[in-house]
C-alpha cells in the first residue's frame, strides 16, 4: 500500500517535469549530499551513496540529511515502479545514466535498482561498471568501437552504433613497451592507469616476439580459480601502504608462426581459463561476477590454472577465411561491420572437441569479431560467453607487431 504523502510528492514532481528530469534531480541531490560526508569513491566515477544514519551524520549535514531522507523513505512499491519505468525507457547511453542515478541515491534505491537491472546476458545492455566483466548476450552481439590514438599509445573502447556517435566510453588501454615484452594496461578511465587504483581492471602482456599473450584480471572469476601472479602483495601489505592489485591469468592467446613466410591471414588460438568449455553447451553457464571484490586475501593463498577434467577451458580459434578468385584476396563475411582490408581483422569461433557435445551450429557462431573501418577506428562485436573486458583484451593483441606471423 502506498503512503499518501509520498505518492502526492511523486505525482507533483511528475506533473512538473518529465520522469528522466525527475531522476536526474534526485541523483544530483544525492551527489550534493555526499560531498559533506567522508566516503570512498566507487569504480568508474559512478558514485553510489553510502547509507546515512543519525550516529554517523554530522551537524553540518543535518539539513541535507533531512532532504535526502525524503527519497530514501519512499515506499518500496512506489520506488520499484519508478525504477522500472526508468529502466524500461532508457535502453541506450547516455540515457542509461538515469538508471545509474537511481542507484546513487541511497541503499534502498541501490538495492532495488540492482534487482531491476539485469546482466548483459539477459538484457543486452551495459549499465554498471561490473557489466564489463559479465558475459554478453547469447543471440545478438553487443556492437562496440575501438579508437586508436597513436600519439599517446592509447586505445579507447566505446559503445555506439556508428563511429560518429561514440557516446559511451567503456574501457581505455595504454600500450607500454618494455625491453622484453609489451603491456596493454586497461582502466575504466583515460587518465589513471595505476595498478593500485580502483580504476585498474586488468592488462594484456605479450612475449618478446609478440606471438603469445596473457590476459590478467584484477580479480578471479566467480567460481573459477585461476593462477595469481602477485609477488609483492605480502610485502606491501606489511608496510601499511596501498598495495598493488593482484593479477590473475584468465586467458592465453597464441599466434601461429609463419615459418615459410607464405602470404595469408594470421592464425590465432585463445585458451579461456576462466570460462569452462561447457558454457557453450546446452544449459551451460559462464562465470558472472556481481560486484568488484577485494582479492588480496585470496591472492595470498594462490590459485591454480584451470586444468582439471571437470573444468576444461573454452578454446577459440579464428575462423578460416576463403580465397576470392575475382578479388584475389582472403575474405570473411563481417556482415557490413568491417569495410577495410587488414591483417588485423579476425573472427573467433569455439573449437570444441567431439567429446564436449557442442552442436555444430553453436561452433559456427561468431563469438568475437574485430576489424578495421577507417583510419585508427575499428569495430569490436562480442557475445556470450565473452565479456567486454575479455573481448577488448583479445582485440588489443591484434594491434601488437608480429613480424614472424605474417
Amino acid at each position: 500500500m502506498l503512503y499518501p504523502l509520498s505518492l502526492a510528492v511523486f505525482r507533483q514532481k511528475s506533473r512538473e517535469m518529465p520522469l528522466t528530469s525527475f531522476v536526474r534531480e534526485i541523483g544530483n541531490m544525492s551527489k550534493k549530499f555526499t560531498k559533506n560526508e567522508k566516503h570512498e569513491c566507487r569504480r568508474g566515477g559512478a558514485y553510489i551513496a553510502p547509507d546515512s544514519s543519525p550516529l554517523s551524520s554530522t551537524a553540518g549535514s543535518s539539513t541535507a540529511l533531512t532532504e535526502h531522507g525524503r527519497w530514501a523513505n519512499l515506499p518500496p512499491e512506489l520506488l520499484l515502479d519508478i525504477i522500472q519505468r526508468v529502466e524500461a525507457r532508457e535502453t541506450c547511453w547516455p540515457g542509461r545514466g538515469d538508471v545509474v542515478a537511481c542507484a546513487s541515491v541511497c541503499r534502498s534505491w541501490r538495492q532495488i535498482t540492482k534487482e531491476v537491472v539485469k546482466t548483459p546476458e539477459q538484457c543486452g545492455f551495459l549499465t554498471f561498471p561490473i557489466s564489463l566483466k559479465q558475459p554478453g548476450p547469447r543471440d545478438t552481439p553487443i556492437e562496440c568501437f575501438i579508437q586508436r590514438e597513436k600519439a599517446t599509445s592509447t586505445y579507447r573502447l566505446y559503445m555506439g552504433l556508428s563511429p560518429g556517435n561514440l557516446n559511451k566510453l567503456l574501457l581505455v588501454a595504454k600500450k607500454v613497451r618494455r625491453a622484453t615484452c609489451t603491456d596493454f594496461v586497461i582502466s575504466l578511465v583515460g587518465n589513471d592507469f595505476s595498478r593500485s587504483s580502483n580504476n585498474y581492471v586488468g592488462k594484456l602482456k605479450s612475449n618478446f616476439m609478440g606471438t603469445k599473450f596473457n590476459i590478467f584480471d584484477s580479480q578471479p572469476p566467480k567460481d573459477s580459480p585461476v593462477r595469481s601472479t602477485n609477488r609483492s602483495l605480502q610485502k606491501t601489505h606489511s608496510r601499511q601502504v596501498s598495495p598493488r592489485k593482484p593479477m590473475f591469468i584468465t586467458a592465453k592467446i597464441s599466434y601461429e608462426l609463419n615459418v615459410l613466410r607464405t602470404r595469408g591471414p594470421r592464425r590465432m588460438k585463445c585458451d579461456m581459463y576462466s570460462i569452462p568449455a561447457s558454457a557453450i553447451g546446452q544449459g551451460g553457464t559462464a562465470p558472472t561476477p556481481t560486484a568488484f571484490t577485494n582479492c588480496n586475501d585470496e591472492a595470498r593463498l594462490g590459485f591454480k590454472t584451470l586444468k582439471s577434467a571437470q573444468n576444461v577451458p573454452l578454446v577459440m580459434r579464428n575462423k578460416a577465411p576463403r580465397w576470392h578468385e575475382q578479388l584475389q584476396c582472403w575474405c570473411l563475411n563481417f556482415k557490413g561491420r568491417v569495410t577495410v582490408a587488414s591483417v588485423k581483422n579476425f573472427q573467433l569461433v569455439a573449437a570444441a572437441e567431439p567429446s564436449q557435445n557442442v552442436t555444430v551450429p553453436e561452433q559456427e557462431k561468431v563469438i568475437l569479431q574485430f576489424g578495421k573501418i577507417g583510419k585508427d577506428i575499428f569495430t569490436m562485436d562480442y557475445r556470450y560467453p565473452l565479456s567486454a573486458l575479455q573481448a577488448f583484451a583479445i582485440s588489443l593483441s591484434s594491434f601488437d607487431t608480429k613480424p614472424v606471423c605474417e
